[in-house]
């Protein structure tokens, strides 16, 4: 599931299958699309992330969101949707942070934090030391790079 395709082939396989047995009605059917895709992502990004935050390395699947660095609703196509490397692993309260634009990570994985998180909310969410991506490869730059120039706020 780690590779960057795995989980768009099996998310197309899923709705051939769909699409051969229709759903009575059309609402359900987009509603079993988007939850499909979107477990097939998360459970990509765990076996990615050996099923550890990639900030925190906190091993609590309960707390661990699947987390779009281009996000779903911006992707031109499921494969860059459910390409693990425009994802995070990261603890939910990281999760909100990435995904409202208040923190992003540099090429280095090195993060950086919104100017409009004042010192009292830095330290109350952990954000007073050093974080940083346990790992990063060139395959998330691109993805990386459309969340600092679209989604951050300096």
């Amino acid at each position: 599931m780690s590779l960057p395709n795995q989980a768009a082939e099996q998310y197309a396989a899923e709705v051939a299958k769909l699409d051969a047995n229709p759903p009575s009605t059309t609402e359900v059917l987009a509603i079993v699309k988007q939850r499909r895709g979107q477990d097939l992502f998360r459970q990509a990004l765990l076996d990615y992330w050996g099923c550890a935050c990639a900030v925190t390395g906190i091993a609590e699947p309960e707390i661990l969101r699947a987390s779009h660095a281009k996000p779903w609703a911006k992707c031109a196509t499921d494969a860059e949707r459910l390409n693990v490397f425009n994802g995070f692993l990261l603890c939910a309260h990281l999760d909100a942070l990435f995904d409202c634009g208040l923190i992003t990570f540099d090429e280095q994985g090195a993060s950086v934090i919104s100017a409009r998180l004042d010192a009292h909310s830095r330290n109350a969410l952990g954000l007073n030391s050093f974080i940083h991506l346990r790992w990063i490869t060139t395959e998330h730059q691109s993805f990386l790079n459309w969340h600092r120039n679209h989604v951050f706020q300096p």
